[in-house]
């Protein structure tokens, strides 16, 4: 498998070279998919190679010779890992230099990587946040517990509610920097709620952590009502995640010129996408032309993953193939926010961007009358005129029935959830996951169907509140501290 020569150099972790008592050091990361070390081929600097008698690799806790790596004893090296390379071979001049490590990886093959980087001047360390430079250190205890008094110290503040947790903080590596506590956020159970789902189907408790008072009762009545009228109905009709790199071109013919060659290689550039993940899918490329400009908005399913790293990744490495074998590009950006990334837009209305997921139920009108206090006229008035919620990330429709009942439908196009990955792993999340019955992979549709059913729980409450001009009363009652 070829490696295009600008994803390679990303496998060198810059700033990492540096002096040692007996030579120098530097590092890489596996940022494509996992591997094993099959042979360590040789080190270059400014041209000139290091014995292989000289070197040393670091990887997970071992060290090792490279007579020690071979295709018969091969050293696994999975995604995200890092290795130092040592040269005890005499320490480098400051300044510059042109680094290559040549590698023998499987299912890769030959690896060429080349660097550039520099041997920074010594400095008197600056007083800041105690860190470790190995990651399982930088989430011990003990560097935790230096953090906290720092800045205790520092602030003269006693951080005595942060440093209580209930989990090991090594889950908590990929998620958060510089771990020094837990934000405690108050959790309320809301429901149960009956879905009516594909995925979801049955009754479930609601885990909703807020401090705006008010908001766990005023879900719960809305479940009520959705439980007396049948429950909702919950429908995932789309599933994508998308990365939108630009290419810029010197003309405008050109950019169109590439979009055919594009569509030309559309089996190539799927296979480089796809190279990179075991779940990550091409579903297809929409191809925008402006000015000299080509937007290239490519389309993944991720599986039971958000996706957003797992995305970029893979249209990194197709992109990388697309400058090796085309030369009419000038500039290259990752991301034009043509994605939209944590932003709401018309485009992820029109096209989805996670989840595009639809909750609707028919709310009978002595329910309404009983519960709610509200006519189903007087709602679907107020909803014409006044409450389109949160119209730049959801669609709301409602209408009378011929029984003078209410039919109510929230669609929300690009709801990026995950049962898998991130941030589900943590102690807190993994444990609201599984009350839901959504802990785990092939389970992310039916976190969906969940979400939207209590959305439109939410929905029909606040919407009612407000018609029967009980909002203002049932904050006094129940929102202020007093």
């Amino acid at each position: 498998m070829k490696i295009p020569s600008l994803l390679l150099r990303r496998l060198y972790t810059s700033g990492s070279l540096e002096n040692e008592e007996d030579g120098f050091r530097f590092g890489v990361e596996n940022r494509l998919r996992d591997a094993t070390l099959t042979g360590i081929r040789g080190v270059r600097v400014d041209g000139a190679d290091v014995p292989l008698a000289n070197l040393l690799i670091e990887l997970e806790g071992r060290v090792l010779r490279p007579d020690e790596v071979t295709p018969e004893h091969p050293a696994p090296f999975p995604l995200q890992q890092r290795a130092s390379i040592r040269a005890r071979c005499g320490c480098l001049d400051g300044g510059d230099h042109d680094i290559e490590l040549l590698l023998e990886a499987s299912p890769f093959g030959a690896l060429d990587i080349r660097a550039r980087d520099a041997i920074a001047p010594k400095t008197e360390p600056c007083s800041g946040l105690p860190y470790e430079k190995d990651d399982h250190k930088n989430y011990s205890q003990e560097i935790i517990t230096r953090r906290r008094r720092f800045v205790e110290k520092a602030t003269g503040t006693t951080l005595h509610h942060l440093s209580s947790f209930s989990f090991d903080p090594a889950i908590a590596r990929g998620n958060i920097e510089n771990f020094t506590g837990v934000a405690q956020v108050p959790v309320g159970f809301a429901g149960p709620l009956r879905i009516n789902g594909e995925h979801a189907h049955g009754e479930f408790l609601i885990p909703l952590a807020t401090t705006e008072g008010t908001l766990v009762a005023s879900y719960s009545r809305g479940m009520k009502v959705l439980n007396l009228s049948g429950g909702v109905t919950c429908t995932v009709s789309a599933d994508c995640m998308q990365r939108a790199p630009v290419f810029v071109f010197d003309s405008a013919r050109d950019a169109r010129e590439f979009q055919r060659w594009v569509e030309g290689h559309l089996t190539e550039i799927r296979a480089q996408a796809e190279a990179s993940s075991h779940v990550a899918k091409l579903l297809h490329i929409e191809i925008y032309l402006a000015n000299k400009f080509a937007f290239l908005r490519f389309n993944f399913s991720t599986g039971d993953a958000a996706g957003q790293n797992m995305v970029g990744r893979a249209t990194f490495i197709a992109c990388s193939w697309i400058l090796e074998h085309n030369d009419t590009i000038r500039k290259f950006y990752l991301e034009s926010n043509f994605a939209t990334d944590k932003k709401a837009s018309h485009v992820n209305v029109m096209r989805t961007r996670g989840k595009r997921v639809t909750a609707e139920a028919v709310i009978s009108r002595a329910v309404m009358k009983e519960h709610l206090r509200v006519a189903p006229e007087t709602l679907q008035y107020h909803s014409g005129v006044a409450n389109v919620a949160e119209g730049s990330a959801a669609i709301i429709y409602s209408e009378l029935t011929s029984a003078g009942d209410l039919y109510l439908s929230i669609t929300i196009p690009s709801l990026i959830v995950a049962t898998h990955g991130g941030g589900t792993g943590l102690a807190t999340q993994r444990e609201c996951l599984e009350v839901l019955g959504c802990g785990g992979a092939g389970k992310v549709n039916k976190l969906a169907e969940i979400v939207a059913g209590v959305v439109l729980a939410g929905e029909i409450s606040l919407a009612s509140a407000i018609s029967s001009l009980e909002w203002v009363s049932a904050h006094e009652k129940h929102g202020r501290k007093r």
